[in-house]
């Protein structure tokens, strides 16, 4: 029951990515899909890996909510379509990893599909650094979480290096408005 919850949230947090053009709606999704993946990645791996996984991507949710517009940004106007991918991602996601998959770990790949999806597809909807930065950080912790998946284990290093990488990539400076012109 815990990771089905687990895994709607990482679904709800990349939704609110997906549906964010505001600095704190971007953080807060960014927190969302951490959790979730902390929470699917701690009995799936080492508990160093779900640490991992947490500390990384709430650093990122940390640094999203210093950059970026100072707004919520929550379902701006022409954000339909936004909507739209989000449930219909979801369905489909849902749909693959219980009953065209079979074993153990549908939560888990239903996370993993749904949010590499949706930050792929958010990535590409939009050239603000902030949300391409959160994208990527995101991606970075469903990436090391998905290795969950392998019958075989290489221990909690996927992890590791995609908490590190879901925190450092936070820190990349964005160029300023006036930059971009010249």
């Amino acid at each position: 029951m815990i990771a089905v919850a687990a895994a709607f949230l990482a679904w709800l947090g990349a939704a609110l990515i997906v549906l964010s053009d505001g600095r704190r709606g971007l953080a807060l999704g960014l927190a969302l899909v951490t959790t979730g993946l902390a929470a699917l990645a701690w009995p799936a791996s080492t508990p160093l890996g779900g640490v991992a996984i947490a500390a990384g991507g709430l650093i990122a949710a940390a640094e999203c909510w210093r950059s970026g517009t100072a707004s919520w940004g929550i379902m701006p106007a022409g954000s339909t379509a936004r909507l739209i991918l989000c449930i219909a991602s979801g369905l489909l996601a849902l749909w693959l990893a219980s009953v065209v998959t079979t074993g153990a770990g549908a939560p888990l790949r239903f996370a993993v599909l749904v949010v590499l999806g949706l930050m792929g597809a958010r990535m590409l909807m939009s050239r603000d650094a902030p949300v391409v930065l959160t994208g990527i950080a995101s991606l970075a912790l469903v990436v090391a979480v998905a290795r969950d998946l392998a019958p075989t284990s290489p221990g909690s290093i996927p992890e590791v290096v995609g908490g590190l990488i879901a925190a450092g990539v936070m820190f990349v400076p964005s160029p300023s408005a006036e930059k971009v012109g010249t």
